[in-house]
């Protein structure tokens, strides 16, 4: 479980989160929820320690995090997976090479036999067993998100962090890979935190939903409850996002649907 109190943050002068706080559970899909521009991605990175809070503080399973010594801090940064937008995999190494990364940086006395162990059962969960020797330039948008997910969980981490984890890939892509997120949540008892502004993820997966906006909290609930909540802004999001929805629904269909052309004869 992961807790956050109170969680402040200004560049410039600006102010971008505005007293944050709550609670994220183990085994269940924490989502952050907003529009570009409303705080999550700061959010998460100050609870991962990336951006120190001018005020508030961040617990990992009771361990308080914010200001503690270096070597506490470091113990839960061990503990922590992290999925990119895009994946982020170095374009220079196979997908076993981009897998292997976080277990030499943290696990450097573990033989090269059992970090290839470790490598192919993470490959292997997230469906990718035949991908090893691929290079990320030869695999898909989806296929690179899965290698992202299997480097998340390869150091067998006990907090999960996705930035937008469906940012660029289609519709049925992002199904599977919110399905797989929540299956390694709740099959390893992670804490899994996601940070999106994709509906159809908070309809799939949404265990937990804390919606930002402008830098505030302004609901928090389920994926049950979410349709009957009576605040504005998130009932003007959630109308926004189903409009954008349905505009590139028609936009896909009418791509389909445009008749081939022939070449013009001179």
């Amino acid at each position: 479980m992961i807790e956050i109190h109170n969680i402040h943050k200004s560049f410039n002068g600006v102010k971008v989160l505005d007293g944050i706080s709550g609670v994220f559970e183990t085994g269940k899909t924490n989502l952050l929820l907003g529009a570009s521009g409303t705080g999550k991605s700061v959010l998460l990175k100050c609870i991962v320690g990336l951006v120190k809070p001018d005020i508030g503080s961040v617990t990992f399973d009771g361990t308080y995090f914010t200001n503690n010594k270096l070597d506490i801090r470091q113990e839960i940064r061990r503990k922590i997976g992290m999925l990119f937008q895009g994946a982020a995999l170095f374009d220079s190494m196979t997908v076993e090479e981009n897998v292997a990364f976080p277990l030499k940086m943290l696990t450097p006395d573990v033989s090269r036999s059992d970090r290839m162990d470790r490598v192919n059962f993470c490959l292997n969960r997230v469906g990718l067993e035949n991908a090893n020797k691929k290079m990320p330039s030869e695999i898909s948008g989806g296929m690179k998100k899965r290698v992202g997910i299997a480097r998340a969980i390869a150091t067998d981490c006990t907090y999960l962090f996705c930035d937008e984890p469906n940012s660029g890939l289609d519709p049925l892509t992002s199904l599977k890979i919110d399905e797989l997120i929540k299956e390694i949540t709740q099959e390893f008892n992670i804490t899994t935190i996601i940070v999106t502004h994709d509906m159809n993820s908070v309809m799939e997966i949404g265990d937990n939903i804390m919606f930002l906006y402008q830098g505030k909290k302004l609901w928090e609930g389920t994926s049950d409850t979410i349709m009957d909540s009576d605040v504005k802004e998130l009932q003007e999001f959630i109308f926004a996002n189903r409009l954008m929805r349905d505009a590139k629904k028609v936009e896909e269909s009418e791509e389909s649907h445009e008749p081939a052309t022939s070449p013009v004869k001179p």
